[in-house]
């Protein structure tokens, strides 16, 4: 990975140079606000030992990496900010330049579970989740972006108890999955928040990451790295994190990954097929992250060049 990719992946104190703390992003010209949760680095075991429940195949043998600081949203992407994005004539000003907005979609992607009023938007692939991230860079002046799988993973460990896993009654506080749903998504925070009070981070719409998708993930990571990341390479498979509405419950499981496929895109009667949508994956959203490490309007430019290309 080249060392510029590797700093915007480091921490920097952009909303506060002395206090690391969560903070309120609102969207000026509109009354959509959300959440970052500050989510203090620090070392812990990537990937599952073999003497664990969690434990796959992949997942061995497991590691000790180190995370540093960084925000994460308290919950998925809402459709109603999402929409800011999607719809030019609701982008409230000041508008702005070097954004690509995603083609209309061709099918109701909801399937009628609900956009309107704090439903997680879904079914977008992960270019059209990155252009977003770019699009907010743009309209907050704040560097959001997708979490690494080991950002991702770090923030579920510190946020489950044991025992929260290990019972599906008491899970079903927390998270929307195959028991619960009625096979639909639900609105984002209408559960129990976790230990660190993010909403359904295991639940409700699967998220995707910045990894390029790596069945080796676990052995391939060295001991003591520092901010892991796969790097992107080519348009699948991409790692998708947490599980959702239609999961099983032993599915959500922490160090569970979830690569995604073309086929998710099947019905796409488009030649050649969107970029921007997956018509078949109701099930996939995303969560955003702002790292801590301050960087050059520049490096911020030159990091969205290379993943969307």
């Amino acid at each position: 990975m080249s060392k510029w990719i590797l700093s915007l992946l480091l921490p920097f104190s952009l909303i506060s140079q002395d206090k690391f703390t969560s903070f309120n992003q609102k969207i000026k010209g509109s009354d959509i606000t959300f959440k970052m949760i500050s989510v203090p680095g620090g070392k812990y075991t990537l990937g599952s030992a073999a003497s664990d429940k969690d434990a796959e195949v992949d997942e061995t043998p497991a590691k000790t990496v180190e995370i540093s600081d960084f925000w994460m949203a308290e919950t998925e992407v809402t459709y109603d900010l999402f929409q800011l994005f999607l719809d030019e004539t609701k982008d409230p000003g000041p508008h702005v330049d070097g954004i690509t907005r995603p083609s209309k979609p061709y099918i109701d992607f909801t399937l009628g579970m609900g956009k309107v009023g704090n439903f997680p938007a879904n079914s977008m692939q992960q270019y059209s989740a990155l252009m977003f991230c770019k699009w907010l860079y743009k309209k907050t002046g704040v560097f959001y972006r997708l979490p690494t799988e080991a950002e991702w993973e770090y923030t579920a460990k510190k946020s489950y108890d044991p025992a929260t896993l290990s019972n599906a009654l008491i899970l079903g506080e927390f998270e929307w999955f195959a028991d619960n749903s009625d096979n639909k998504y639900h609105k984002v925070a209408s559960k129990k928040p976790n230990k660190l009070g993010f909403y359904d981070l295991l639940g409700n719409v699967a998220e995707w990451t910045m990894d390029e998708y790596e069945s080796n993930y676990y052995e391939k990571i060295s001991k003591g790295t520092k901010d892991p990341i796969t790097q992107k390479t080519k348009r699948y498979p991409v790692t998708v994190r947490g599980g959702n509405y239609k999961s099983k419950v032993t599915d959500l499981r922490l160090t569970n990954r979830t690569k995604s496929e073309s086929v998710w895109n099947r019905r796409d009667p488009q030649i050649p097929k969107s970029k921007w949508w997956n018509a078949d994956a109701p099930f996939i959203g995303f969560r955003l992250v702002v790292p801590r490490k301050s960087l050059k309007p520049e490096e911020v430019e030159t990091f969205f060049e290379s993943v969307l290309k």
